[in-house]
């Protein structure tokens, strides 16, 4: 497979099969409990906001999962026993 296939299935793999949606929902769980711990004092009115560090905590778990559900997603689609298991299912 060449580099621009690879590319353009790691696209087409990062907006199906419920990915946007799951990775969502963990940088909300995750950017949530990351903020708090490291903006507490911020959040709470103690020091000044930082809105950058913010966005970049919530936008940090969600390449993360959708890093991984890619990654995952093109070794099934990639792997020889992927396309065996394949070739066995549609002779069934």
């Amino acid at each position: 497979m060449n580099k621009m296939s690879t590319w353009r299935l790691a696209c087409v793999c990062a907006v199906s099969d419920g990915v946007p949606r799951r990775s969502f929902y963990v940088a909300l769980i995750v950017g949530t409990v990351l903020n708090l711990i490291n903006q507490g004092d911020a959040l709470l009115g103690a020091a000044p906001v930082n809105w950058l560090k913010i966005v970049l905590t919530y936008c940090v778990p969600y390449v993360v999962c959708t890093y991984g559900a890619i990654s995952h997603q093109l070794t099934r689609r990639t792997s020889p026993s992927a396309a065996m298991e394949a070739r066995d299912v549609s002779r069934n």
